[in-house]
């Protein structure tokens, strides 16, 4: 769990300091700062997972005309850096996967999503086309909330960093109000703050820094598509389950540090809990289990 911020418009980095500060939390092994020389500042708090020492954000091409930054992992990101290899971009750090999504974006543009297997957040500066290019993962896993206050527009993980920027409103927006007690959360784009919103998951949103407009685009839609092959034969599907669960498992298990599991005691936490014993060849997975003395 990282936590990424940013704007283009008025300001300097003590605006971004300050929108880092409140979600500091996030990241407790890192803070980054970036500008452009103009307008456009980027924020990142890093809990290291991948890449400990080479891969510090905001990450920045060397030509500096790319920045970007990410909160999120990409499980195909060693695949995609061997493509992007042959395609001859030459990468700086060891193995981030936040420089192969900068890459991937130079070769494959907006279309980089397509092949992501992963969870992400993040926001990119194009320099050459000059736009903010900012991503959230299919099903949403990753938040990311934006702004607009005149022509400035403001992004970042958690929306009471947001509500740091100046300008953006504090003022709850009663209709969310009302969603979230019929829920229990608000539907995306909404928040509970008015004119804050949330990009929706399987959107992109593309901002051009001249116009000062923003258009959003969804790139996925989940479509249930049963296969009779499966309906009719249980047991084919059970297995097929337990290959996709155990290949999930195993993308999963990819980090520079130790691994664990939450158990609830429920058959899905366990099941996982199994897996990944058996992805570490019969090694010890630390699990942990968390209870509460509130009703």
């Amino acid at each position: 769990m990282c936590g990424i911020c940013g704007f283009s418009g008025p300001g300097n980095e003590h605006v971004t300091e300050r929108m880092l500060s409140v979600m500091r939390y996030r990241g407790p092994d890192g803070i980054g700062n970036w500008n452009n020389g103009q307008d456009v500042y980027f924020g990142h708090v890093r809990l290291s997972i991948v890449d400990l020492v080479t891969g510090d954000q905001p990450l920045v091409s060397p030509d500096g005309t790319l920045a970007i930054v990410f909160n999120g992992e990409i499980y195909n990101h060693q695949e995609l850096r061997r493509q992007l290899e042959r395609y001859g971009h030459q990468f700086q750090t060891r193995h981030s996967d936040t420089e192969v999504l900068l890459y991937g974006y130079r070769q494959w543009g907006l279309e980089l999503t397509e092949r992501l297997n992963g969870m992400w957040a993040f926001a990119l500066y194009d320099k050459k086309d000059n736009q903010l290019w900012l991503s959230r993962d299919r099903f949403g896993k990753k938040p990311l909330f934006y702004g607009q206050v005149g022509d400035s527009f403001v992004f970042s993980s958690e929306l009471h960093s947001l509500a740091t920027y100046p300008g953006i409103s504090k003022e709850i927006d009663e209709d969310s109000l009302v969603k979230y007690f019929a829920h229990g959360y608000v539907p995306s784009p909404n928040t509970l703050l008015k004119n804050s919103f949330k990009l929706p998951a399987g959107h992109n949103l593309v901002f051009d820094l001249k116009s000062r407009k923003a258009k959003i685009n969804r790139y996925w839609r989940y479509i249930p598509e049963p296969d009779n092959a499966y309906l009719q034969n249980p047991t084919l599907a059970a297995e097929r389950l337990v290959e996709e669960m155990y290949s999930a498992v195993k993308l999963r298990m990819v980090a520079d540090v130790p691994v664990g599991v939450f158990l609830s005691g429920g058959v899905d936490s366990s099941s996982v809990t199994s897996m990944a014993v058996s992805c570490q060849r019969g090694d010890s997975v630390n699990s942990f289990s968390i209870g509460f003395e509130e009703e």
